[in-house]
């Protein structure tokens, strides 16, 4: 059936501010089904609170609206659009709750607005967990013994008749929000109350613990004519009790025969036809015992796209969030074309002849003293995703991807050595359980008790001790003498250069050396769906080490765009928002594009978003690789964060061009000595500051600055281990702990100007004019992190006088800086004085902010100007709009509830809203003045 013309305009729902659990694959899957929508003429609405990502910027809607996720806001939508159906199955759980409340008051029925991509009646049939169990009793889908509580007297009596060890879940919420393991019945009242609590109905389900069972997923596509294509098979590399979204997990699924497979995928078949007659995807999840039996047991269904959808599509080259909003408008699977391939149809299920493995990333060093102890609940921030030919290959490249400090799994020096620590953290998942397995099997550890107290399968932990085996074997040898044999599987099987080289006992340069020789030399292969049985058209790529390349480099002008990574608190879509931009500015300016990145959740890595995508970790053997093989013109490291400018002293070191802003000029803005030079030599004021390198030295330099002191280290993001410290004791205690966690890295200890207040300024220069992009003031005063401040674009009360200030320093330090592309500087202001506080010559979190706000594309402007092809006197910028966008920092505290919600000048917010307001009476301004203990001038 061709699709269903009556549909002219869609509205879709967006996820709203990023928080943990729900966070910017939702973006990714909304900004893949509007472009999927507008390919087929239809006009497409998008309503989302979130200025930091793509999805909100006008090249991907034609309509887009930055309000607030409520009800009034839909109204006022469909009081002034024409909707013909609303798509809520791409903004996660927020989007579908928000699509119930908007259906229970009658709103869609009064604007005549269908329902497309799912069914009222699934969504509640599939979050109401007592209805789910009632239904898949119905079609004979066994599940874990359960029962629903609405009271905390009826949990008790459930409790009683299962007994422990318990799992309490809540009803229609988001990242396992409200559920927890329970093994100690005096631990059951808290956890029990605290469900009931994070319901909005109120309502908890009790289920019989299947602590070791594994835990799989299937992702599914369904469309009007009653196809059924399972996209993808997951499997969690940790067990039940391990939310998903914290779990490593592999694709395809390793461990899994083919007839509990093909069983399998028959349940998830049989459920998402027994939810409801609708198009459009699903996440089915299952536990299965680990024995020969393996009995399968349901655990729950998600009629939507999920965390997992986006990283299926980046595993598979399936992009189910595109296919799914064609599914929705009428088109059936047969339909339509595989977008690998552009030559099969979309019914075909994508093969697999790779290992892709996904480890998430935690912040938990941004909440000291929380339980770290993984569960139910989810606490990561971001992921990565790695694809390799064999499932070890893939599992050092994630490793490599994690920017934790370590090479890869293991032939680091950084193994933990006491027994009981690892035996501990074996039986206690946290961040750092798979390098503490590893850490176990090279200690001798018996693989029974490492079973025991993981209960992860033991063809996963056989993989690992393989590793150790063939680490063991290299380092008998000296580099000179290593078999080319031996190089070879080590390379095969994910090692770095930087791993070998530590077993050998030499330099990495050595080991590069000596590969070459041995012409050892990565390769490049499709992401094709199909396992090569047909030529792909898309060049999506990952790298291995086999002697067929798939990569074909073309002559053209080049240009590489490093990304930023996995998000982390600090480092997020913001970067993603950034890069995509950029890319699209470069193809503008006639460049191929190649995009290098390992985040699956962004639109940066989507396959159609630049001219070559490399599925790589941004680390820089694979980077170096990737440039010597494509031979660009130049890098572009200023979008990527942190992550793509720690790589610029390397590029500049090998002669690779850095189109921008040079390396010189980075490392300048970073070494705060010499930048305070730059400061001094302009008569720019700035706090007074020294440089210790231990606990001695800062105590020393304490007498002469006074206190309060702001201590941090240098080259962080996000405020990392910034504290401001009032005496002695303090600074020698966070002194010494910056230096256990961080090694030798340099502190800086600067005079805090307490009470002053702080604003930003972001700027475009050309290496000799300058364009300020915006200002922003902070409602709190300095000493809370920029990223945790609310603030106002434009200032709201810093007077002529100090704005001016803003300006001239924001000129002088980029000319100054030669900078060229994009540069953020943020400033304390005490007695109408301007402060400099630092500079970053970079994109950062706030361009996007700014860009929404005033409906501009700087990154753009700015991509165009690194790249030479436009100069600052060329803009031609509208006049910028009345009243104010406030920034709003949006928090997850809730999955930290041991944790201090105390702010500082670490950053411990996981992502922001926009709101517009007109004047400074506006109610919702004064209240969060009043909230933040600031006085408002009048």
């Amino acid at each position: 059936m061709p699709k269903d013309n009556t549909i002219k305009s869609v509205l879709i729902i967006g996820s709203g501010p990023i928080v943990i659990g729900q966070a910017c694959e939702f973006d990714y899957a909304g900004s893949q089904a509007s472009r999927s929508l507008r390919e087929e003429g239809i006009e497409v609405t998008l309503i989302n609170s979130n200025p930091a990502t793509i999805m909100t910027d006008k090249v991907v809607a034609d309509n887009v609206y930055l309000l607030p996720l409520e009800t009034e806001s839909i109204v006022e939508i469909l009081e002034k659009h024409d909707i013909d159906a609303i798509l809520p199955t791409m903004g996660g759980q927020t989007a579908l709750n928000l699509a119930i409340k908007c259906d229970e008051m009658g709103i869609w029925e009064e604007f005549n607005v269908d329902i497309i991509g799912v069914d009222i009646n699934a969504i509640e049939i599939t979050e109401n967990r007592e209805a789910f169990k009632n239904l898949m009793a119905e079609i004979d889908i066994p599940m874990a013994p359960q029962k629903s509580a609405k009271s905390f007297l009826e949990g008790k009596e459930i409790a009683q008749e299962f007994g422990f060890p318990l799992c309490v879940r809540s009803s229609f919420t988001l990242g396992g929000a409200g559920a927890a393991i329970v093994h100690d019945p005096a631990e059951f009242d808290n956890h029990l109350e605290n469900g009931l609590k994070k319901s909005p109905i109120h309502e908890v389900m009790i289920d019989k613990a299947l602590l070791g069972w594994k835990e799989f997923e299937l992702e599914l596509l369904r469309d009007a004519n009653d196809n059924v294509v399972i996209i993808c098979s997951i499997e969690n590399f940790d067990p039940m009790g391990v939310h998903t979204g914290d779990s490593i997990t592999v694709a395809p699924a390793m461990t899994l025969s083919d007839t509990t497979f093909q069983k399998m995928r028959d349940m998830a078949i049989k459920m998402m036809r027994s939810i409801g007659n609708f198009a459009g995807g699903c996440n089915v999840q299952f536990a299965v015992s680990p024995d020969e039996k393996e009995d399968i047991i349901a655990i729950e269904i998600n009629p939507r796209v999920s965390r997992s959808s986006a990283l299926a599509s980046k595993a598979t080259g399936y992009p189910i969030a595109k296919i799914a909003a064609k599914l929705a408008i009428g088109y059936h699977l047969d339909e339509l074309t595989n977008q690998i391939t552009k030559t099969t149809s979309a019914l075909f299920e994508p093969t697999l002849d790779y290992v892709i493995v996904k480890i998430p990333r935690w912040n938990f060093d941004k909440f000291s003293g929380t339980n770290r102890e993984l569960g139910l609940q989810m606490k990561s921030v971001g992921e990565v995703m790695a694809i390799g030919r064999s499932f070890q290959e893939a599992l050092q490249k994630a490793c490599q991807s994690l920017e934790i400090n370590r090479n890869g799994l293991g032939a680091d020096g950084r193994e933990v050595t006491n027994q009981n620590e690892i035996l501990h953290s074996l039986k206690h998942p946290s961040w750092n359980r798979l390098f503490h397995i590893y850490d176990a099997i090279k200690m001798g550890i018996p693989f029974k008790t490492i079973v025991e107290k993981t209960k992860i399968d033991i063809w996963f932990l056989k993989q690992i001790e393989d590793l150790i085996k063939l680490e063991n074997q290299i380092g008998t040898y000296e580099l000179k003498s290593l078999p080319k044999e031996l190089m070879f599987e080590a390379k095969q099987k994910g090692y770095a250069d930087r791993q070998i080289a530590h077993l050998l006992r030499c330099l990495e340069s050595e080991v590069h050396t000596k590969r070459e020789e041995f012409n050892i030399n990565r390769v490049y292969k499709l992401v094709d769906t199909c396992a090569a049985e047909f030529e792909a058209q898309t060049p999506y790529y990952y790298s291995t080490f086999e002697y067929e390349n798939e990569s074909i480099v073309s002559d053209k002008k080049k240009v590489v765009v490093l990304g930023s990574g996995p998000n982390r608190i600090g480092q997020g879509i913001e970067f993603d928002y950034s890069c995509v931009h950029g890319i699209l500015a470069a193809k503008e300016c006639g460049y191929e594009t190649i995009m290098i990145n390992c985040n699956p959740e962004t639109v940066s890595t989507d396959f159609d978003t630049a001219d070559k995508l490399y599925f790589e970790p941004v680390f820089w053997e694979h980077i170096y690789d990737i440039i010597k093989h494509e031979k660009p013109d130049g890098v572009i490291v200023q979008l990527g964060g942190q992550t793509a400018l720690k790589l610029a002293e390397k590029l500049e070191r090998y002669g690779i061009k850095i189109f921008g802003t040079s390396y010189e000029a980075l490392d300048l803005a970073e070494d705060r000595g010499r930048f305070s030079k730059v400061l001094e030599d302009n008569d720019i004021p700035f706090p007074k500051y020294g440089i210790v390198e231990n606990a001695e030295q800062a105590l020393e330099l304490a007498e002469d600055l006074g206190f309060p002191l702001l201590v941090r280290p240098s080259y962080v993001l996000g405020g990392q281990k910034m504290k401001i410290v009032i005496n002695n004791d303090e600074l020698e205690h966070h002194v010494v702990d910056i230096l256990r966690e961080m090694g030798d890295n340099q502190i800086l200890l600067d005079h805090f100007l307490g009470g002053a207040i702080e604003a930003e300024a972001d700027a475009i220069c050309d290496g000799e004019n300058v364009y300020i992009i915006g200002v922003m003031q902070h409602i709190e005063p300095a000493g809370i992190h920029s990223g945790d401040s609310f603030a106002l674009l434009p200032p709201y009360n810093l007077g002529d006088f100090v704005m001016q200030q803003i300006i001239d320093i924001t000129t002088k330090i980029a000319v100054e800086l030669k900078t060229v592309g994009l540069m953020n500087i943020q400033f304390a202001i005490k007695d109408d004085i301007v402060y400099v506080i630092e500079a970053n010559p970079r994109a950062s979190r706030t361009v996007p902010f700014i860009a929404k706000a005033y409906d501009e594309p700087y990154v753009n402007y700015a991509t165009k100007v690194m790249l030479g092809e436009m100069k600052v006197t060329d803009f031609n910028f509208q006049p910028k709009k009345s009243g104010y966008a406030v920034k709003i920092p949006v928090f997850s505290y809730e999955k930290f509830p041991d944790v201090k919600k105390e702010l500082g000048p670490e950053m411990k917010s996981t992502g922001e809203a926009i709101r517009f307001i007109k004047d400074l009476r506006d109610p919702f301004f004064r209240k969060i003045y009043s909230e933040r203990n600031m006085h408002l001038s009048k």
